[in-house]
């Protein structure tokens, strides 16, 4: 086994173009980018059930400011169709 082989290590996070995203696919590859941008969050399918369920005060006020920004710039993106 050469050195190099060893050393190899594989691409992670690496995303695909947008252009490669079907129509249909656009809402779950969006999903897919928030979940990666909130890890520690359950995020649910309809953002919008996301927004609505959301508890004011559940977060420290950054956190919450980004949260809630992140999801409301998900939902536009899904809405629009492509960026």
């Amino acid at each position: 086994m050469s050195v190099k082989s060893v050393l190899r290590v594989p691409r992670f996070g690496r995303r695909r173009p947008v252009e490669a995203y079907a129509v249909d696919d656009w809402a779950s590859h969006v999903g897919s980018e928030l979940a990666l941008d909130l890890p520690d969050e359950d995020i649910v399918e309809d953002l919008d059930d996301c927004l609505d369920l959301y508890r004011f005060g559940s977060k420290p006020r950054c956190e919450e400011i980004e949260y809630l920004e992140l999801v409301r710039e998900a939902r536009d993106r899904v809405a629009g169709g492509r960026p």
